[in-house]
């Protein structure tokens, strides 16, 4: 019996060197996911910058409703269809490299979250820091840049860490733009092995190991900013 249970696993993943398609999946997931936070935080960056600093100029009030859009689509429409929408929008040509195009549409879709965080995290910043930038003689953007922007930064970096592991998970629907990440490396070996639960086990597990590896890494790192607190 424990043969039999073991058995599709150990096809699923050794014969023919199986076991580098997931690791080369995870690798392509890793990428899509590491630049894709980074174009989010840009992106987020920006836009919470933007809403926070013309919330009262009614000049610039248009530049505020461009933002608003963009986080209302991007929060209320399924990701899935966000990646179609925008993968058959700007790349065209086949031969775009498929890390490319997993980074742009996952951090399209996670600017929109981190832009909240980041707003959030400024708007916690006690107020007085803004008048006692400008007491000092820095202008409005230099205050925001050297007082504000580095106590928002601390303040969020926690949750910035949660939706990257969020952004993670949400990688696994990348194969509908024909990116061949963790997911569709296991899909790819089902059909292959005619077996589709098995490879799909062993990917979930792979996700499982990583996630629960970086939120211990949060947990640390979210206590050493609480000791450099005190």
């Amino acid at each position: 019996m424990v043969t039999d249970f073991i058995k599709p696993f150990y096809d699923a993943f050794i014969p023919e060197h199986r076991y580098m398609n997931y690791l080369k999946g995870l690798w392509v997931t890793l990428q899509i996911s590491f630049f894709a936070i980074l174009l989010g935080i840009v992106i987020g960056v920006t836009i919470a910058v933007i809403k926070v600093t013309v919330a009262d100029k009614k000049k610039f009030i248009w530049l505020k409703v461009i933002c608003d859009v963009y986080i209302t689509i991007i929060r209320g429409t399924p990701l899935m269809l966000q990646l179609l929408i925008i993968y058959n929008l700007i790349f065209t040509a086949r031969d775009t490299n498929e890390i490319l195009v997993g980074a742009v549409c996952f951090g399209i879709n996670s600017g929109a979250y981190v832009a909240e965080i980041i707003r959030g995290g400024i708007e916690s910043v006690d107020s007085g820091q803004m008048e006692a930038g400008r007491s000092l003689g820095f202008h409005y953007m230099q205050t925001m840049r050297y007082i504000i922007m580095p106590q928002a930064i601390k303040n969020v970096l926690p949750a910035i860490g949660n939706e990257l592991i969020v952004l993670i998970k949400e990688t696994a629907v990348a194969g509908v733009i024909a990116v061949s990440d963790l997911t569709m490396a296991a899909q790819n070996i089902g059909a292959v092995n005619y077996d589709i639960l098995t490879p799909l086990y062993i990917a979930a597990a792979f996700y499982l190991v990583l996630v629960l590896g970086l939120t211990r890494l949060l947990h640390i790192f979210e206590r050493r900013l609480a000791q450099g607190d005190r």
